[in-house]
Formats: C-alpha cells, structure tokens, sequence
C-alpha cells in the first residue's frame, strides 16, 4: 500500500482539497510553492499511463477547478501540471 493510499484511506492526515469517487487531491507536505497540490487517483497504479483510459480522460477534468481556485487564491503567472512519479509508486499530477 503506497503512502497515497493511506492518505486516501484516512490513515495518514492530509489537508484534502477536493475529492470525488475517482480522484484525492490534498496539499503537498513539501510545496514548492504556495498551493502546490497533489492529484492521486482512488486506484493504486504505479505509473500515469497504466490507469484506465477513462481515468486518463476524468484526471485532468478533475484537476482543472483545483488549478482554477489556485490561481485566483495565488499569485501565479500560470498553474500548470507536473508528472514525476519518482518519490511514490502511485500515479498522481502535482
């Protein structure tokens, strides 16, 4: 079980911002900037492309509210997406 699962499952406190009956989004513990929040998808996959297409397809719909509040709440030039997926092995967007 990825630490991303036990942030999903309540085990392990976060600061949610949104969620639904796909996706888990909450504050990163090491923002590189102010807002920096991850987007972690309810299923446990290793890498981004090994979800389901339909996950692929809802993510960045999911993701864009959440970049939309950041940018009226943060000064910011542009919210954008980054996909690493080193640090966990669980599929998710910071």
């Amino acid at each position: 079980m990825s630490i991303f699962t036990k942030i999903i499952k309540g085990e392990i406190p976060s600061y949610l911002i949104l969620q639904d009956d796909y996706f888990y989004s909450f504050l990163d513990i090491f923002p590189l900037v102010k807002g920096h929040v991850l987007v972690v998808p309810k299923i446990e996959t290793d890498k981004l492309f090994d979800l389901p297409e339909n996950y692929l397809e809802k993510m960045l719909l999911f993701a864009k509210p959440i970049a939309k509040a950041i940018e009226k709440s943060f000064y910011c030039n542009r919210c954008r997406i980054n996909v690493i997926e080193l640090e966990v092995p669980h599929a998710h967007f910071h």
